[in-house]
């Protein structure tokens, strides 16, 4: 069985923090109390797809603020159309412009990955691979987190804990992918536990 097969499953199958098992049917964690993703329907089997597919899963995030995007979008021209319609009428009145929906954090990001730069003034969540002793210097976890990127983990960079406020500080930490939630960054942490690193869990990146 492929390793991305075997990702499918163990995302499906176990709890995404703490790895107990868990049934289809299951909505939260008996172990830790963590809710848990959902394993049937129409998003689920496109979850299960997509990580049989690539590898890895954005989260489920990623969709909803697509498709607020394109609704936004639409809204917006067919305001514009309506306005050259009735430029007369504009001029008149008053107009309201209803304001943007509020949005998930960007996943983009600098750099390659394996050298990903976490974005400058951006809070949200990752997956933590490993963590190593400032003191210890960086170059172990920067091989690491160029091994990882070679293993087909998405946005894989270091931080340095002691520059953000929700880390202790005094590490430098190996983290693979961006996420606007905790329960995008839990539904990943399977994904990496089957690339090999099995002590990953989700931590929130604030500063």
């Amino acid at each position: 069985m492929s390793r991305r097969s075997v990702a499918a499953q163990v995302a499906e199958g176990t709890c995404p923090r703490c790895g107990a098992d868990r049934a289809g049917d299951q909505r939260y964690c008996v172990e830790c109390g963590l809710r848990l993703p959902i394993v049937t329907g129409g998003l689920a089997a496109w979850r299960r797809g997509w990580v049989r597919r690539f590898g890895w899963y954005p989260g489920d995030w990623v969709w909803l603020t697509l498709l607020a995007g394109a609704v936004a979008a639409a809204g917006a021209a067919v305001a514009v159309r309506e306005g050259h319609g009735h430029t007369a009428l504009a001029s008149a009145s008053t107009t309201f412009v209803a304001p943007a929906p509020h949005l998930s954090p960007s996943i983009r990001a600098r750099g390659p990955s394996g050298r990903t730069v976490w974005p400058p003034q951006l809070d949200g969540w990752t997956v933590v691979l490993v963590q190593s002793p400032a003191p210890n210097g960086r170059k172990g976890v920067a091989a690491l987190a160029a091994h990882a990127a070679r293993d087909g983990l998405p946005q894989v960079g270091v931080l340095d804990s002691s520059r953000f406020a929700s880390l202790q500080p005094g590490y430098f930490m190996v983290f693979a992918g961006i996420y606007g939630s905790e329960t995008d960054a839990d539904t990943a942490v399977p994904t990496v536990r089957a690339a090999g690193f099995a002590g990953a869990y989700s931590r929130q990146i604030a500063r």
